[in-house]
């Protein structure tokens, strides 16, 4: 038989196991791996900065000139450092960041930039398709925001599922929302 105490120590115990259920959820939710997807505003320091706002913003420099796996591949990879040295050999080269893409490029060492837009492991996307669709630049700004604006690239989007399916469902983008679209 229960006494009335047994019956308050299970309450108590209920009541306890409950809020450290309900903190563990916000604990978790607030981890980094918790957020992947959803790191709106997210602008890690980089190695060398780079100003979006100066290359694409004032001097106009397209997207995919930079990033032209964009329009051709899956994903858009970081430019090689070639690339930056295309006007680097001469443009700027006294200045201390500029310099250090150079020594980069001349030893032929990679630069160790940080990754600004993250989705997780089991999210596909491939950005030819969206490129091919949109064309760029509409297509980058979707996802990336007004970067020719960004000082420093930060995420502009959150890209969480709920982000990207309803812009799938705009009638406009006649895009897919199956599951296997994203996942694969």
């Amino acid at each position: 038989m229960m006494s009335a105490c047994d019956g308050k120590q299970k309450t108590g115990r209920s009541i306890l196991l409950s809020f450290l259920a309900i903190a563990m959820f916000f604990s978790l939710s607030s981890c980094e791996w918790g957020s992947i997807g959803y790191n709106k505003g997210y602008a890690p320091e980089q190695p060398v900065h780079f100003s979006h706002q100066l290359h694409a913003g004032n001097y106009k420099i397209q997207c995919l000139y930079c990033h032209s796996s964009a329009e051709r591949a899956a994903h858009s990879a970081v430019p090689s450092l070639n690339i930056c040295m295309n006007c680097h050999l001469v443009v700027a080269t006294d200045k201390a960041d500029i310099q250090k893409v150079a020594d980069a490029y001349n030893n032929n060492k990679p630069i160790a930039w940080k990754k600004v837009h993250m989705l997780p492991d089991f999210v596909k996307f491939n950005h030819e398709a969206h490129v091919q669709k949109f064309g760029a630049p509409k297509a980058c700004h979707k996802c990336h925001g007004p970067v020719e604006s960004m000082e420093t690239l930060y995420q502009y989007s959150s890209l969480s599922m709920g982000w990207c399916v309803n812009c799938h469902r705009q009638p406009e983008n006649q895009a897919p929302v199956s599951c296997s679209t994203c996942h694969y």
